[in-house]
């Protein structure tokens, strides 16, 4: 329940950032809902059904990435999201470029984050990104970075260099509302597991994950018994933040008195997370 009323409320703040603030004064945002702004721009086609159609490839590419819950819970916030543009009627609550920009951007990062919290996303562009930065020499950050670059580009040739201009500013005030909203989960976070079922989670992170793990062997010094000296194996692997809500659920189904400790990681070079070009 909780992570649906998460979801609900990713997407009523999204809606309100379009509907309130973008789509009555023709900026656009970043991601896959940019795209279908500048699409419904270009050919007037219903944004509604370019926010789901678009998305599609990107929500099978999330169920072969993170698994079906995941992709499910993904297209099930995208498709509200785009009920609730075609069918609720916000109000344009200013008409202050700025204040537009600022704003728009807040709820819309605050509706990105919000989804993230309850185990999906409302844009493919994340997933996409996950997926390529095991194909090329870039972080989660580069691609995204790119994507987002093409797009505001294209912006200021079929609008204006001005529109342009504040929709880059509404991004960047979603951006860092996303990561407010996240409260520091970064892009990849390290976590330990100290388990009696270490084999099952380790196989979970590499066959399900397709992650690294490594495994070494620690003794318990004090725990919900007391003092104890017990052998035991601890699981060490990095993952995305899309991935660390799959990853916990499968920890505790295997093994509910689990000790696991998250924490975040600014970078990492090697390994299977993240793939870069030999020199």
């Amino acid at each position: 329940m909780l992570r649906a009323g998460l979801l609900l409320a990713g997407v009523a703040s999204a809606a309100v950032g379009l509907k309130g603030f973008l789509l009555p004064n023709d900026f656009v945002d970043g991601g896959v809902t940019g795209i279908a702004l500048l699409t419904n721009h270009l050919t007037h086609i219903s944004l509604s059904l370019l926010i789901v159609v678009i998305n599609v490839p990107f929500v099978v590419l999330g169920y072969r990435q993170l698994g079906g819950p995941f992709a499910v819970r993904t297209l099930l916030a995208i498709l509200a999201l785009a009920g609730a543009v075609a069918v609720v009627s916000v109000p344009p609550l200013t008409h202050d470029k700025l204040l537009i920009a600022v704003f728009g951007g807040f709820f819309l990062g605050a509706g990105s984050g919000l989804a993230m919290r309850g185990g999906g996303v409302l844009d493919g562009t994340e997933i996409l990104a996950v997926y390529l930065t095991r194909k090329l020499p870039a972080s989660i950050g580069d691609i995204v970075l790119v994507i987002n670059v093409l797009i505001f580009g294209v912006a200021a040739w079929l609008l204006s260099v001005e529109t342009a201009l504040y929709s880059i500013l509404a991004y960047l005030a979603a951006a860092k509302t996303v990561d407010f909203v996240l409260v520091g989960i970064e892009e990849y976070i390290g976590l330990t597991v100290i388990s009696f079922h270490s084999p099952e989670i380790r196989r979970f992170i590499t066959e399900r994950l397709h992650r690294g793990a490594t495994v070494y062997e620690v003794t318990q010094g004090y725990g919900s018994h007391g003092a104890q000296h017990l052998k035991v194996e601890a699981v060490f692997t990095v993952v995305t933040r899309l991935e660390v809500m799959t990853l916990t659920d499968a920890i505790n189904k295997i093994d509910p008195r689990a000790f696991v400790v998250q924490h975040s990681v600014s970078d990492i070079k090697g390994g299977l997370i993240k793939k870069r070009a030999l020199h």
